[in-house]
């Protein structure tokens, strides 16, 4: 009998749509041109370019003009934080604000900034995994130059008060910027309506192809460039376009939001599901707050157990899952967000991120949660950690 075998990283890449693979077919076959070049292969090619940047920024509500394309989410942040370091730097504000359990691409890049001379506030997300703008208000200071939140986390899925916070930096006169790599294409994101200043995204993460990712700037906010060269991207971003990866991210983009509210729809039900499905396990918890998360994210900590076996374990029985964000999944220290949350260290070991998106079905949750008990108890019979738990030896911590 074969076993069925359930996608569920979803947060880490997703599959490339059938829509965005069959726009970028032509970009390898007949429009292949280089978009900077004046001859009509050439500009054919250019036409696709600026129709893709039409497409992304009509769906942001942004002008064509404010989206400029990149190689992933990582770059967009990096690009974007420099960008407003450098502009706060030439008028003495040298102060960042940011939370603890951003994703790597934006504490990496605020660490070297602090080695620049940067003064950088990491503020507490607690319990719930959220940051509250109270927080936020009494972090600014006069020579705050930049206040950067991700829209959504990358590990346990829940949102952040982003229109709350950019009315209180417009308010403020701080620039804002937040990473919505995990928000775009599965919430609604309008960036004039919620006051963003700068916002990253990456198309693999839904459904578009790896490679490619876009950085919305509003108009009037210079940028400086992470990559010298030629003009493309109005000269902020060299090296020729990846013209079919950007094709792709733009079509992928446009049928998410086409199927937005639907999706949500599915998505979260299928969600409560396996939440509903996994809460009975002993001695687990859900990880951030029970509802302000985006709608197919969960991320469960299971007390006794190491999330490196539970994964290997679960592939066996047919399930791909994370213990969390992808970026770091060859390090054997606990999650920062989890530890952010105050989870104790052997317990932010034993964690589990689910993810999953519109393909999925309910059979497949439904495998999803018979599945997981019994390997998470195989763990637990094998630990001596859960024996001395079980005996009283040591206090259980969930």
């Amino acid at each position: 009998m074969k076993i069925m075998y359930v996608y569920a990283d979803n947060a880490a890449t997703t599959c490339v749509s059938p829509v965005a693979a069959e726009a970028m077919i032509p970009c390898f076959t007949k429009v292949y041109g280089n978009p900077s070049t004046f001859h009509s292969v050439g500009q054919k090619a250019a036409e696709y370019l600026e129709n893709a940047r039409d497409t992304v920024a009509k769906l942001l509500n942004a002008d064509a003009k404010e989206i400029y394309f990149t190689a992933s989410g990582s770059e967009a942040d990096n690009q974007a934080i420099r960008s407003a370091a450098f502009l706060g730097g030439k008028k003495g504000k040298r102060h960042i604000i940011s939370t603890q359990f951003e994703h790597h691409a934006v504490l990496h890049t605020l660490d070297k900034l602090k080695k620049e001379g940067f003064e950088v506030t990491l503020l507490d997300v607690h319990k719930k995994g959220i940051v509250t703008p109270e927080e936020i208000a009494s972090a600014i200071r006069e020579d705050t130059c930049l206040v950067t939140i991700m829209f959504a986390n990358n590990e346990i899925g829940t949102l952040q008060p982003i229109s709350e916070i950019g009315a209180l930096c417009q308010e403020r006169g701080v620039l804002f910027h937040t990473d919505a790599v995990q928000a775009v294409g599965h919430v609604p994101v309008d960036v004039k309506a919620i006051q963003i200043d700068m916002l990253s995204l990456s198309g693999h993460k839904f459904h578009g192809p790896k490679g490619v990712g876009a950085l919305y700037v509003r108009q009037g906010i210079p940028l400086i460039n992470l990559i010298e060269g030629g003009q493309q991207e109005r000269g902020k971003r060299a090296g020729t376009e990846n013209v079919p990866g950007i094709v792709g991210m733009a079509a992928a983009l446009e049928e998410s939001v086409a199927h937005l509210d639907e999706n949500i729809k599915k998505v979260t039900a299928l969600r409560e599901k396996l939440i509903i499905g996994l809460e009975g396990i002993p001695h687990s918890c859900l990880n951030g707050d029970r509802n302000q998360r985006v709608p197919g994210t969960v991320n469960f900590c299971f007390e006794g157990i190491e999330g490196e076996s539970l994964l290997l374990l679960l592939d066996e029985k047919g399930v791909a899952a994370s213990s969390g964000s992808a970026c770091t999944s060859g390090s054997l220290d606990p999650s920062h967000v989890l530890l952010a949350l105050g989870l104790p260290h052997e317990i932010a070991h034993g964690s589990l991120r689910l993810s999953i998106g519109e393909y999925n079905t309910e059979a497949e949750i439904d495998h999803i949660i018979q599945v997981v008990p019994g390997v998470v108890q195989r763990l637990r019979d094998m630990s001596p950690v859960w024996d001395k738990l079980e005996k009283g030896e040591q206090a259980h911590l969930i």
